[in-house]
């Protein structure tokens, strides 16, 4: 008898974190970053999930979370500006990231909804490895991602499941 060798896929998201943050908000509530992780395991069966943001020495408690959520954290250094802003885009961090990680996944999730990632999203496609775009918000997302339609989930129905529950004080 000939045993049935498949591989189990080792699938990568690569979440931008600013993006989904962002687009949950406008949608009026708040991610829960423990279920969300849940949501690419059981969903997407996400082996890694890297989280792109920027880093900001008094966040350290929430990093800490994060990891200890099962996410890896991939930090750039943020500027603040004159108007006091902090800035500190990930997009580039997240396309070079996908890309040296490459060999070391069959399928990738992309977390975002900025038309910047059109190209990394085109070109994982075009290779094959592309297994969904997670759009944080349906109503706010580039008009460059709507090509990739039969690949596109959107969080927008999932407050439900991914919401962070208000905590009643006694």
């Amino acid at each position: 008898m000939i045993k049935n060798r498949i591989r189990k896929q080792k699938v990568y998201a690569f979440i931008d974190s600013q993006n989904l943050n962002l687009g949950i908000q406008d949608l009026g509530w708040r991610l829960n970053f423990e279920r969300f992780r849940i949501y690419l395991k059981d969903k997407y069966r996400v082996d890694k999930a890297f989280l792109f943001m920027g880093f900001i020495k008094e966040n350290q408690k929430l990093y800490n979370f994060l990891k200890k959520a099962g996410y890896e954290l991939i930090y750039k250094p943020t500027l603040v500006s004159t108007g006091k802003e902090i800035k500190g885009n990930v997009h580039a961090e997240l396309v070079l990231h996908s890309m040296m990680e490459f060999p070391n996944y069959s399928k990738a999730v992309i977390v975002s909804g900025d038309g910047d990632f059109h190209c990394l999203v085109e070109y994982l496609l075009e290779k094959r490895k592309l297994l969904g775009v997670v759009i944080p918000n349906k109503y706010k997302f580039s008009a460059l991602l709507r090509e990739f339609n039969g690949y596109l989930d959107f969080l927008n129905l999932q407050k439900d499941n991914l919401s962070q529950k208000k905590r009643h004080n006694p």
